[in-house]
């Protein structure tokens, strides 16, 4: 019997197919764009990821605020830096920030390349393709050693060998290299947090520094969850030794992620307004749409009861051609919205990030669900039930 109503359902919609389909035409639109919209918003996390690299959630760093008259009054120097390892024993790894471009060389292969300080407590989380990072001896003993990225060795070691253990010179310099670290996940956006060739933060500020201001540095904390906290206070550390002459601000993963999911947070609940606007003029069209059948089809109700139909036949056969509407509706704009989230992400998010993040395919199956249940139960009931209520002989009468 339910399908037989199904058939007849099918038959009656398919018999008026534009005014079927302009009838649930604001329900394709709702349903597409808070699917389109969590899609993008899961590819926009991801597309985050990506551009910020490998930079872990331990680490911030620390720069003049741009908004501020003068800038320079907001140099940082290296005792500073060093200072704040006593004064807040969150922090681990305190270092300048930064590089300097010089020309490395390795046999007969060079490269302009960025010299930049760092720590045997990394910043990142890059794993390594030979060798291993500094260690606290190497950094204590302003030892002449580096860690390069994948991308100088590509251009220093063009034949692909194990470099560990070899040199580099920089100018009169040589640096052993004790690692390569691997590619990053990277896509049409080269965000780097660190320079070409990393040596200790210790032999940088002895051969490069040389006690000049500095306008940036990094900072890795032992406790997490206590990020903020000393992002706060290493602020207040650096204007109290300007005499509050200058201000300065900070910049970590969690904090940039937060955001950019606080301005998606911002845009799916408009989205989702404009969802429940467009569910409600389709959920009007769609009773409005079965009010004209049951008028149009009375003397056919009346009949129907005539030769036998019960009330709950009635009500069953009219339920369903609402139900089929909202299921053709929401179909329609779930795989609008796959197709246009899913498209976006693809070729946009994850060209800029190279970060794949995975389509929520069953929140976007339950949005629609969701949406054709309530359209169906809140805008299909009534016409049904008046359809079921028709007395069988003034329908009879109907003309």
């Amino acid at each position: 019997m339910i399908a037989g109503f199904f058939a007849e359902a099918c038959g009656v919609l398919s018999g008026n197919k534009m005014r079927s389909f302009l009838t649930v035409l604001g329900l394709i639109i709702g349903v597409a764009a808070v699917i389109a919209i969590q899609i993008l918003g899961k590819g926009m996390s991801g597309a985050v990821g990506g551009v910020l690299g490998s930079l872990n959630d331990h680490s911030f760093f620390l720069f003049p605020n741009s908004r501020q008259a003068d800038f320079t009054k907001a140099s940082i120097t290296y005792k500073d830096i060093e200072r704040t390892k006593e004064l807040f024993p969150n922090i681990v790894a305190a270092i300048p920030a930064g590089n300097v471009e010089r020309l490395v060389t390795s046999g007969h292969e060079h490269a302009r390349l960025g010299i930049t300080a760092d720590s045997d407590i990394s910043f990142a989380a890059v794993p390594f393709i030979f060798g291993r990072d500094l260690s606290r001896e190497e950094v204590d003993d302003s030892a002449h050693v580096c860690v390069i990225t994948n991308d100088a060795w590509k251009r220093l070691f063009p034949d692909g060998r194990d470099p560990v253990g070899e040199s580099l010179r920089v100018g009169e310099r040589r640096y052993v290299i004790l690692g390569v670290h691997d590619k990053p996940t990277q896509g049409i956006i080269p965000v780097s947090f660190g320079g070409d060739v990393s040596i200790p933060y210790t032999t940088y500020e002895r051969e490069y520094l040389r006690s000049r201001p500095l306008f940036a540095a990094r900072f890795v904390v032992a406790d997490a969850s206590k990020l903020a906290d000393t992002e706060i206070a290493v602020i207040a550390f650096f204007k109290s030794a300007k005499q509050g002459r200058a201000d300065y601000q900070t910049f970590d993963r969690k904090s940039f992620s937060t955001s950019v999911d606080a301005i998606f947070g911002v845009l799916t609940a408009v989205v989702a307004l404009i969802g429940a606007v467009s569910l409600l003029v389709a959920g009007i069209g769609i009773m409005n749409i079965m009010l004209v059948s049951v008028t149009e089809r009375t003397r056919e109700i009346g009949i129907r009861k005539a030769i036998g139909a019960t009330s709950s036949q009635v009500l069953a056969q009219f339920f369903i051609e609402a139900l089929l509407l909202s299921l053709v509706g929401c179909g329609i704009g779930l795989a609008l919205g796959l197709i246009a989230g899913f498209a976006i992400n693809r070729f946009a998010l994850i060209a800029i990030s190279g970060v794949v993040s995975p389509v929520p395919w069953l929140q976007s199956v339950a949005i629609a669900v969701a949406f054709a249940t309530i359209v169906t139960l809140v805008f299909g009931t009534y016409p049904a039930f008046r359809a079921a209520r028709l007395n069988p002989i003034e329908a009879l009468r109907y003309e």
